[in-house]
This record gives structure tokens, sequence and C-alpha cells, in this order.
């Protein structure tokens, strides 16, 4: 196997156990389980800096490594993915700042917004952009993966960026929750 098959498999695998875990998040959410809530909550903060730091180095492989070219949509999903590694570090140590959690989700929604346009282009369910037309870009159509028949990397993207959403959701739940009483 090359470096290229594992790191799909590795990747894909990391987003289909991502899809479970947003199914399962949903759930909790729709069941209001005190326990589970309570649990995600506690630890939400350390889960999301694990999952941007992810997706991060996951691009970074993608592009710097492998050297698949990033194209127009992939910047913009890197310009919301990349700041949260920071912003979700720095809560992490300072153990403060609600606003962060609140730009991360916002950052989140609007990333998962293009992460989920840039997948439905690439499996053909939208018209193209004319990202190619820039002059600097690959087509933001072009297909680098597609693992287990639906998996590409906007969509691993867009997992991500749902996980993060939900899991702060959940925290700021959690928090509000933990005031009350």
């Amino acid at each position: 196997m090359t470096l290229v098959s594992v790191a799909n498999v590795v990747l894909s695998s990391a987003t289909v156990v991502g899809h479970l875990g947003i199914g399962f998040l949903v759930a909790i959410l729709l069941f209001r389980r005190k326990t589970a809530l309570g649990y995600i909550g506690r630890n939400a903060i350390v889960l999301s800096f694990i999952i941007a730091l992810s997706a991060t180095l996951g691009s970074l492989f993608y592009s710097e490594i492998i050297g698949y070219e990033p194209c127009t949509l992939c910047w913009f999903q890197r310009i919301f993915m990349y700041p949260q590694v920071i912003l979700l570090g720095m809560l992490l140590w300072k153990k403060r700042g609600a606003g962060i959690v609140d730009g991360s989700i916002i950052l989140s929604i609007i990333g998962t917004a293009i992460a989920l346009y840039h997948h439905l282009l690439q499996i053909g369910l939208t018209p193209e952009l004319p990202c190619s037309a820039t002059g600097y870009s690959v087509s933001c159509a072009e297909r680098f993966v597609m693992s287990f028949g639906y998996i590409t990397i906007p969509l691993m993207t867009f997992t991500a960026f749902v996980l993060i959403a939900l899991l702060l959701g959940i925290s700021k739940i959690h928090e509000k929750s933990d005031t009350q009483i």
C-alpha cells in the first residue's frame, strides 16, 4: 500500500467514525440524556481541539506531502478551520473565553456550508463555480479522494466542522446548566 492509499483509508475511516459521532450527538441532544450531555460538555473543548488539529494536519498532509493543490473552496475551508486550532488551544490553556466558543461555532457553521457545497459539487449535484478561471487554482470539481463510494476531502472537512459545532453547542448547554444549579 502506498502512503496515499493508507492516508485515504485512515482519514476516510475517521470520517465514518465522525458520521457515527454526529448521529450519537444528535440523539443525545434530541433525547436530552443529562449524563451523556454532562460528560460530553465537560470534554467538548478537548474533543473539538483534537478534531480541528486533525483536520488541519490532514489538509496539510494532502497539500504539502502528497502534493494535491488546494482549490479556491479548499482555501476557504482552511480559512475557517485553521484558526480554530489556535483558538481552541488557547481556550484549553487559559480555561476561559466564552467568546472563543461562540466564535468557533460561527467559524464551523460557515465552514460547514462551504464544505457541503464543495462536496455536492464534487459528486455532481451542484453546478460548478468558475474556480479554475482565477488562474491560480485547480478546479473545485476535481476529486482527489473518493473512498467508500462517497467520502471526498470536502466531506471529511464537513464532518469535522459539524462535529466541532455540535460539541461546542453541547459545551454551551452544559455550561448553562451548571450555572443554573
